[in-house]
């Protein structure tokens, strides 16, 4: 059995590094096939097996995500944050260190997250029906503090509120993955079509990791700790929620702001596990997949979770390291400004095929008021009202 294991991890982490690596394959799309083939052609294979693979490929998705985000500009459901800093960084040759602070934050979670997942799991059980009603007070405090912690708190309200009924229109249509087109327009094209606009050159970059002190993790650190057991047990809450709320706390700079994220995806995908041991739901489409095969969580079960995602965030961590180099590399030898427009126009044909036309024009008023809301010059995490404003309306109805 300890074989079976091995190759199913091993296969996780192959898959986690494809779909990380290419925008649009997300591991929910593997899982809902996986799903299928174990009740049809595999149906003779060990779910536990199953269990492993998909557990893997998440941790290592969550490391290796950042990648393309960070360097391209195509942001995933809980990256798109990182192309603020990331972006800035790497046009200062600096974008080796941006993708390794997202490393580290990571690393960093998948120890904690073996050290506090069972006292989490007892604590949230108890008072998870009170956090549930407080959370829609808590993300309005949250979204004036955002806007009181602006010098021009006119701009700063006039973003989060025009990209959260953005968001509250794309939310509701019928559209596949309407986050794809919300989020790559915001958070993607707005960016590079800036970059294109300004002729941004990427100078030779620094692939040498400058280490970082320790104390230069603690204020990130803290931030996730705080809030991703929020968005980790609640629904409608998302690694991005969680890093807002958590630089809110901790109040870091925008390169620490990457610790911060790496750390808060790591955290909150590993605890959408424990949720669904501690109280039967899913946060996560991984967490989803694993109850559809299994059903019921027990102790066992988790604490098998629970180690591969501590061995698979160590070895994902070397391989973010390794694949960041490659990466940059390659850029560093191709024109950054047709590279932009491939791009936006590779963004475009991928919302195009996967959320039709609605979605393409979704796309296309998501990039445009990315562009103004960068002009009002206010930090950008206010953008993130595209997801806060929603889930403060789903709560609330």
């Amino acid at each position: 059995m300890l074989i079976e294991v091995i190759i199913a991890l091993f296969l996780g982490i192959l898959f986690g590094i494809f779909t990380g690596l290419f925008p649009g394959i997300h591991i929910n799309l593997v899982g809902a096939f996986l799903i299928f083939l174990s009740s049809s052609f595999l149906h003779e294979i060990n779910v536990i097996y199953f269990v492993v693979f998909i557990s893997t490929m998440a941790i290592t998705h969550t490391f290796i995500d950042f990648i393309p985000s960070i360097f391209l500009g195509c942001p995933d459901t809980d990256t798109e944050l990182s192309i603020l800093p990331g972006h800035e960084m790497l046009k200062q040759g600096e974008g080796h260190q941006a993708i390794m602070r997202t490393a580290y934050g990571g690393l960093i979670s998948v120890f904690l997250l073996a050290i506090l997942a069972f006292p989490l799991s007892i604590v949230v059980s108890k008072i998870y029906p009170l956090i549930q009603k407080i959370i829609p007070f808590i993300l309005i405090s949250i979204c004036l503090l955002m806007i009181f912690t602006e010098r021009k708190k006119y701009n700063a309200f006039i973003v989060l509120i025009l990209t959260g009924i953005l968001g509250l229109c794309a939310l509701n249509l019928d559209l596949k993955e309407p986050l794809l087109p919300l989020l790559s327009g915001l958070f993607g094209s707005s960016m590079l079509l800036i970059s294109i606009n300004q002729n941004t050159k990427i100078p030779k970059q620094n692939i040498k990791f400058k280490r970082l002190r320790f104390k230069e993790f603690i204020k990130p650190i803290s931030g996730a700790l705080i809030t991703s057991p929020l968005c980790g047990f609640l629904p409608g809450l998302g690694g991005g929620q969680a890093a807002v709320i958590g630089n809110q706390i901790s109040r870091v700079n925008e390169k620490d702001f990457l610790i911060l994220l790496g750390a808060v995806n790591i955290l909150v995908m590993g605890l959408s596990f424990v949720s669904l041991y501690s109280i039967s739901r899913t946060r996560t489409g991984a967490a989803a997949a694993i109850q559809s095969l299994i059903g019921t969580m027990d102790i066992k079960i988790l604490i098998l979770i629970l180690c591969v995602c501590l061995i698979s965030g160590i070895i994902s961590f070397f391989l973010v390291k390794i694949l960041s180099v490659k990466f940059l590399k390659i850029i560093e030898k191709i024109n950054y400004k047709k590279l932009s427009i491939g791009i936006v126009v590779f963004l475009g044909i991928l919302v195009l095929l996967i959320s039709g036309i609605i979605g393409l024009i979704v796309f296309i008023i998501s990039t445009a008021t990315g562009i103004y809301c960068i002009s009002l010059n206010v930090r950008k995490t206010q953008m993130m009202g595209c997801l806060l404003i929603p889930t403060i309306v789903l709560y609330l109805i």
